[in-house]
């Protein structure tokens, strides 16, 4: 292995600009005769608009414009679309209410877009905003999904607010096996709804050229091609030749920026209308009301046991909350996202799941880091624990006793395991855990007056977010394949345009890693480029874990012609047969000989081309490549929460964490552990501190970091990280994927080491001091640790 090739510890290039302030965000471009955009947002969750009167605002200093509702259907422009069809048990479509950019007639969730005033200065549209009047008849708001179907109709074609009623798995088989059952485990949980917090908020800048009718967006986007398909194809700004979109440094997304929201959607128009650029950027208060939030599940589940604790069957029922309006991908999260991992690492004959999702009046909800696979995880990983003590097995082997051994295996669910070795991650964990220890530190925390507990959560989930023959089954309309093409220069240096997005994944450091290794020239020599329209070929964009199994898949297809090539014009510099030329380490030989020549020349030679004598071999050095695997890929491990808690307080002191991921060949250790653990801090934070919370009458009382808690440092232990490894077999790096899985494991971990430190099952997260407290005073724990 090189010190810079694939499996090196290689620090990342990017982080130079980064840390020394040189990153080019969208709020750092300014364009020429820039305007500012303020929107008006509903301070109601749900109202009939009455009537809009803009005059008193267009009067005010530095006013270009003021826009409704109505303004944007007079220009035809379409409304935000859901891009993933689900159909209900009985076979019919999921009902789908429009998603205007403005509100037309009607606002359902506060912060819901009522109008937008373009101004000189960002001021002077805030001020003026205050001078719109907007009449508004109140309606009864919908925020209790249990009692969401009851409520007053949200969207028209929903009466019931009703989205979907999905079904997966073999309802039959399952309650069979639940019928001849010699235990039971039950459980009824909540999913907590989180809000993603990106560190940089979303912002556009909508820039137009009357000169060649052309329109330019910057946005925060994950995915720009994505976006340009949806606002040329679907909303209608512009042909996609005459729509240019621009993704720069973002800074972090975890899922809320892969979606298309009204506010650049506002810009990319509005640029045009007043023929001038047109900037937002999100204030935080604005993030928390309308970036696209996550989870948000209310889940009854149960597990079947035979005599021997072997599981026979699971059938879970799930209401998912998809807010307000369908989000671009949100119909596919709870569904297809959620149910097809519901078998986790074990091998459970009969699965059958359903779920409603429903409208609410609240923030629209989507997917954020692992989308659905956290959720489904949550399910699993506390049923298993709780079967675990129900039937009196240790909770490991009770694990154990039920994994997949056999691979490739077909889970109830749709999903076909390729390989793994769960059994390796969990003795691996449990050596690194020190399990065997726990009594012993159990007892030595009792001595101080604290209930210590250790929880397991053994994870598997779905990457790649692909093939798409498999999706496009689904319901998804668009194709998950990922591009690249790799631009060879005269004097060996390269440029690789992949479709992928790096929004804090370090692609430009993994992705040089493998141009590096694969064709023997320097890390520096490796320039990375993505996130424009007009630069890039098209390309699916970054979530799912899918940037290495996909999109670097992409640029190894594509090199794999560039070696091809560069054989070919090696051997006409050499005059040796195309057959009889080796490449390795950056140098071409004539086998058996010591003719060779490096791979810098190579590429000057097929420019000069004075070698070719008009044979059918091109000048140049370019090479383009499609990737569409065959399966998802399958990362696995099991991760081991320890801790401690105060009962006097309910404080909670997470005191060691260890995580074994098996996620195939590792492109860059270290950032892979990186990774891991910015998700795990992410599922800490869900499990202990976070939730976004709605009054009755849907006012986001989260909404700001004073209200709504995140994980601090001193809430994060030091990790141990181990991996073990299974390669890939459905791509040709062997790589699975590791952007979300210490979001995916994490939750249940934590939660199961609460309750097995407390004796009982009975706490939801977050589990904030104030709920463990309220645990710790029923704690069957507590007299014991007191006797001691």
């Amino acid at each position: 292995m090189s010190a810079t090739g694939l499996g090196a510890s290689v620090k990342r290039k990017e982080d130079i600009r980064f840390i020394t302030g040189k990153g080019r965000y969208v709020d750092d471009l300014n364009r020429p005769g820039q305007a500012f955009a303020y929107f008006l947002r509903s301070p109601h969750a749900h109202a009939t608009i009455e009537k809009i009167d803009t005059s008193e605002a267009m009067k005010s200093p530095g006013v270009a414009a003021v826009f409704t509702g109505d303004d944007i259907a007079a220009d035809k422009v379409g409304g935000l679309i859901c891009g993933w069809m689900i159909h209900s048990k009985d076979g019919s479509p999921m009902k789908a209410g429009a998603h205007p950019a403005l509100a037309q007639g009607k606002v359902r969730y506060v912060g819901d877009h009522v109008a937008v005033v373009i101004a000189d200065t960002l001021a002077q549209a805030r001020d003026a905003a205050e001078k719109i009047d907007v009449q508004y008849t109140e309606l009864p708001a919908v925020t209790d999904l249990a009692t969401a179907t009851k409520g007053t109709t949200i969207h028209d074609a929903a009466p019931d607010n009703t989205v979907y009623n999905w079904q997966l798995g073999d309802k039959a088989a399952t309650d069979a096996a639940f019928a001849s059952a010699a235990h039971v485990t039950k459980l009824d949980l909540v999913n907590n709804r989180l809000i993603p917090n990106a560190m940089e908020p979303r912002a556009a800048v909508g820039e137009y050229d009357s000169g060649t009718d052309t329109i330019t967006l910057y946005t925060t986007s994950q995915n720009p091609h994505v976006a340009r398909l949806v606002l040329s194809a679907f909303i209608g700004l512009a042909p996609e030749n005459k729509l240019r979109v621009i993704a720069p440094d973002v800074g972090g997304g975890f899922g809320s920026k892969i979606f298309i929201y009204a506010e650049e959607t506002i810009c990319a128009w509005a640029a045009k209308k007043i023929d001038r650029p047109v900037k937002w950027t999100a204030d935080r208060t604005e993030s928390f009301l309308s970036d696209a939030h996550g989870r948000d599940h209310v889940t009854h589940a149960e597990l079947a046991t035979d005599a021997n604790g072997k599981a026979t069957a699971m059938r879970v029922h799930t209401i998912a909350n998809l807010g307000a309006y369908l989000s671009t991908f949100a119909s596919s999260v709870p569904t297809y996202l959620y149910a097809p991992l519901l078998s986790g690492q074990y091998a459970i004959p009969a699965i059958y799941c359903e779920v409603d999702g429903v409208y609410t009046t609240t923030a629209p909800v989507d997917a954020y880091r692992g989308a659905g696979r956290p959720e489904a995880t949550f399910v699993v990983e506390r049923l298993m624990e709780i079967a675990a003590r129900e039937i009196g097995r240790d909770p490991a082997e009770f694990r154990r006793m039920n994994f997949v051994t056999s691979f490739p295996h077909q889970t109830p669910v749709i999903m076909a395991y390729d390989v793994g070795d769960y059994p390796a991650a969990l003795d691996k964990a449990l050596q690194l855990a020190d399990y065997k220890g726990l009594p012993a530190r159990k007892a030595a925390s009792a001595a101080k007056g604290k209930l210590r507990g250790l929880g397991f959560s053994a994870y598997i989930e779905a990457c790649g977010i692909a093939p798409s023959a498999a999706v496009g089954s689904l319901g998804a309309g668009v194709g998950l394949w990922e591009s690249a093409e790799v631009r060879v220069n005269p004097i060996g240096t390269v440029e690789v345009l992949t479709g992928s997005h790096s929004h804090g994944q370090g692609h430009e450091t993994t992705f040089a890693q493998l141009v590096s290794d694969r064709l023997g020239i320097p890390l520096d020599n490796v320039t990375i480029v993505h996130g424009d329209t007009d630069k890039v070929q098209m390309g699916m964009g970054t979530y799912g874990s899918r940037s290495g199994a996909v999109g670097m898949s992409a640029i190894s297809k594509a090199l794999d012609k560039i070696e091809a090539k560069a054989k070919k014009v090696a051997g006409h510099v050499l005059e040796a047969a195309e057959g009889d030329i080796e490449f390795k380490d950056g140098k071409f030989t004539v086998r058996g000989t010591d003719k060779s020549i490096d791979f810098g020349s190579v590429a000057l030679q097929a420019y000069i081309a004075h070698k070719f004598n008009g044979q059918e071999l091109e000048p140049g050095l370019k090479e383009g490549a499609f990737w569409d695997p065959t399966n998802f890929t399958f990362p696995s491990g099991v991760h081991v929460c320890e801790l401690e808690i105060d009962p006097a307080t309910g404080v909670v002191t997470i005191d060691r964490w260890t995580a074994v991921d098996d996620f195939g060949k590792l492109i860059n250790p270290m950032i892979v552990e990186g990774q891991v653990h910015g998700g795990i801090a992410q599922g800490v934070g869900q499990a202990l501190l976070e939730g976004a919370r709605y009054t009755d009458d849907g006012q986001l009382v989260t909404a700001s970091y004073m209200d709504y808690c995140m994980p601090r440092a001193d809430d994060l232990p030091s990790y141990t990280v181990e991996t073990v490894e299974t390669p890939c077999p459905s791509n040709p790096l062997g790589i699975k994927g590791c952007g979300e899985a210490g979001a995916i494991a994490s939750p249940p971990a934590v939660i199961n080491a609460i309750t097995d430190a407390l004796g009982h099952e009975d706490i939801a997260m977050p589990a904030t001091p104030q709920a463990v407290w309220r645990a710790a005073q029923k704690s069957k724990n507590l007299p014991k640790m007191a006797a001691e």
